[in-house]
């Protein structure tokens, strides 16, 4: 039986709010695990009035405490398969047998309203979108040393010293890649956090101005 389409808001080309201009920017942050990035992240939405954080669509199993187009928008592996086959994601990967990915209409519609679009996804996703959006600003942070994030990844305390050290590969791995990929326009050493969330929120400001002029 076929699936039902996701509904999302009209065009908004055509339902043009006041509050709407055309200073839209689609911002990706990524990082190693360890590094602070979803507080960098999250402080960066709160700090830009406009600012909206994308919702990734999954398979995974709704939970009670989920709420549907809150938390994720919550597809069956049908739906997530025929969206790839309609070229309807930004970027898209499986963790854990299940599907995530960034649905390109709602965050199309998003920056047609002149929003800040956040995606914080890793080093692949940041490929995928830049090669579909390169009009994307990616951001990624970085660790003061690989010695500070070891230690930042064991100071957590939720993991065995063996999966520590699997992270930390993985790591390693991840900061060499986006320093060789293309798809990151600045990098940002979070040896303060505070500095490292002001110095984003420069980095952002001074883009979109900069695209605006």
């Amino acid at each position: 039986m076929p699936q039902p389409p996701l509904v999302f808001s009209p065009d908004p080309a055509d339902h043009r709010l006041p509050s709407d201009t055309d200073n839209g920017l689609l911002l990706v942050i990524s990082g190693p695990s360890g590094v602070g990035k979803t507080t960098i992240t999250r402080a960066v939405e709160r700090s830009i009035p406009d600012a909206t954080f994308s919702i990734s669509a999954t398979t995974r199993p709704k939970t009670d405490a989920d709420v549907d187009g809150v938390d994720y928008h919550f597809l069956t592996s049908e739906q997530f398969t025929d969206r790839i086959a309609k070229d309807e994601f930004l970027e898209h990967a499986v963790y854990a047998g299940n599907c995530y990915g960034t649905l390109r209409a709602p965050v199309e519609a998003q920056l047609e309203r002149g929003r800040l679009v956040i995606l914080e996804i890793d080093v692949q996703g940041a490929e995928q979108v830049k090669s579909k959006r390169p009009d994307a600003f990616g951001v990624f942070i970085l660790p003061p040393s690989e010695d500070e994030l070891l230690e930042r990844l064991r100071a957590r305390k939720r993991e065995s010293e063996e999966v520590i050290q699997r992270r930390f590969a993985a790591a390693r791995e991840e900061i060499a890649r986006a320093k060789n990929n293309g798809a990151y326009d600045a990098f940002i050493i979070n040896d303060n956090l505070d500095r490292a969330i002001e110095e984003a929120l420069t980095l952002i400001r001074s883009e979109r101005e900069r695209r605006s002029r």
